[in-house]
C-alpha cells in the first residue's frame, strides 16, 4: 500500500542563476514587431485599441533586463514563510504568516490570473499583525492555484475550482485550522465562492471582489446602474475576452509562447494590467513596474504559462465548472470594484449568496485592488471580514 504524505514542509525560493542569466539573454535578443498602426503619444486610451503599445513594452522589457531585482522579491517571499505540502499527488506550494495575536482567526487568500501570490505578498505581515489600533488579526495562508507558480503543475485533467477547493480544506486541515475565513478575486472569487458553498462547515465566511450569480437571471427591477453593471460584464465576455477563449479551448498552443518567450509571456499578461485597471492610460498610474515584474517573472522562472492557463480550459463549460444550482449560505461579505472587469447586481448576487451581510462599492479600484489601491482594500477586507465574524454561526 503506497505511503500517504501529508507532511508539510519548509520551501525556499530560489532561482538558479543560469535561469536568470538565461531570462536577461532572452531580453537582449528580444525580436519585436512594427509598431502599432493606431499609434498615438501617451498618454492617450485609444492607443492601446490593438493591444500594448510597442513603446511602453520596449521600456519595460529594458528595465526588466537592467534594473528589476527579483532577488528582492524572493526575499520577502522567505522572509514571509514558505511550505510545501503534497494533496492528490500534486505538489501545493504556500505562505503561511501566523499571527501573534490570540483573537487572530485563519484567513486563506486565493489569488486569479494573470495575477499570483504577488498580488498578496506586500500585505501579509499586515493582515498579521496590524499597526492600526484595534484592526482585526490573521493567520494568513496563501496558495498559488493548482499550475501557478512554485506548485506543482497537474499532469491530468480535473483540476478545476472545485478540487482546488477540496485541496484547500485539507491544506487548512493540515495546518490545524479547523475553520477559516477566505477571501478572493478572479479565479480566486470562484474558489472562494465554492469553499462558501461546498465546506459550510469549515468555512466560517467569505470575503470576494467577484460576485457570479446564477445564469438566465431577468434584468427586471434592476436600477439603471445596475442594468449597466450586466451590460458592461455582458459585453466584455462578448467583446474583450479573446484571452479566456484562447486559454479555454487551445492552452497547450498559447502555451508554447509562453513558457519560450519572456517578452511574449510579458505581453501576454502587461495586457490586462492595463485593461483592468482603474487607470486613464497605463497601469504604473497605480502599480508599480516592479510589483508587476514580480509577477511576471514568478511565471517565467516557474515556467507556468501554459499550466495556470488550463484552469481555463478546467473550469469554463466543463465537468469542472461551477454548479449553476450551488448557493453559499455562510455570511459574505461582497466588494465590487468600479473598474472591474464583471460587476454583479447585488439582486443577482442575492440569488447566490444567501446571507450577504456587507456590499461595498469603493471610490477607486480595478481587477487588481491589493496592488492598485492597497490601503483601501486592506481596509475594506478588514471591515467585511470583521461583519463576517459577527454573523458566524
Amino acid at each position: 500500500m503506497p505511503h500517504h504524505d501529508t507532511s508539510v514542509r519548509p520551501f525556499t525560493a530560489r532561482a538558479a542563476d543560469a535561469d536568470l542569466d538565461d531570462l536577461r539573454n532572452r531580453l537582449a535578443a528580444a525580436r519585436f514587431p512594427e509598431v502599432e498602426t493606431v499609434y498615438r503619444a501617451a498618454p492617450d486610451r485609444r492607443r492601446w485599441d490593438q493591444g500594448v503599445p510597442l513603446a511602453d513594452l520596449v521600456d519595460v522589457v529594458d528595465y526588466w533586463h537592467s534594473g528589476y531585482d527579483w532577488r528582492a522579491f524572493e526575499a520577502r517571499l522567505n522572509d514571509i514563510g514558505q511550505f510545501s505540502t503534497t494533496i492528490d499527488g500534486l505538489q501545493i506550494h504556500f505562505l503561511h504568516r501566523r499571527s501573534p495575536r490570540p483573537d487572530a482567526a485563519p484567513l486563506l487568500l486565493t489569488h486569479g490570473w494573470p495575477g499570483s501570490i504577488a498580488e498578496f505578498v506586500h500585505l501579509v505581515d499586515e493582515l498579521a499583525e496590524p499597526t492600526a489600533a484595534g484592526a482585526p488579526a490573521f493567520h494568513v495562508v496563501v496558495p498559488p492555484l493548482a499550475g501557478f507558480g512554485f506548485s506543482g503543475k497537474p499532469s491530468t485533467t480535473g483540476w478545476g475550482v472545485a478540487t482546488i477547493a477540496g485541496a484547500w480544506v485539507e491544506l487548512m486541515n493540515r495546518l490545524s485550522y479547523d475553520e477559516f475565513l477566505a477571501h478572493g478575486g478572479d479565479w480566486g472569487g470562484v474558489v472562494t465562492t465554492v469553499l462558501g458553498g461546498l465546506f459550510p462547515e469549515r468555512v466560517i465566511g467569505i470575503h470576494s471582489t467577484l460576485a457570479q450569480a446564477p445564469t438566465g437571471l431577468s434584468t427586471d427591477g434592476l436600477t439603471d446602474q445596475e442594468r449597466a453593471w450586466a451590460d458592461g460584464t455582458r459585453d466584455f465576455w462578448r467583446d474583450r475576452a479573446a484571452y479566456a477563449k484562447q486559454q479555454s479551448t487551445r492552452p497547450q498552443t498559447i502555451g508554447y509562447s509562453l513558457v519560450d518567450s519572456p517578452v511574449g509571456l510579458l505581453a501576454w499578461i502587461f495586457d490586462k494590467f492595463a485593461e483592468w485597471t482603474d487607470t486613464e492610460d497605463t497601469p504604473f498610474e497605480r502599480i508599480s513596474v516592479d510589483r508587476i515584474l514580480d509577477d511576471v517573472t514568478l511565471y517565467w522562472l516557474t515556467r507556468s504559462g501554459a499550466s495556470a492557463a488550463r484552469i481555463y480550459y478546467e473550469s469554463h463549460g466543463g465537468v469542472n465548472t461551477v454548479d449553476p444550482r450551488l448557493t453559499v449560505d455562510v455570511p459574505a461579505a461582497i466588494t465590487i470594484y468600479p473598474r472591474d472587469i464583471e460587476k454583479c447586481p447585488r439582486p443577482w448576487a442575492e440569488q447566490r449568496y444567501r446571507q450577504i451581510v456587507r456590499w461595498a462599492t469603493p471610490e477607486a479600484g480595478g481587477h487588481f485592488p491589493s496592488l492598485e489601491v492597497p490601503d483601501l482594500f486592506v481596509g475594506d477586507l478588514r471591515q467585511g471580514l470583521a461583519t463576517v465574524l459577527q454573523h458566524r454561526r
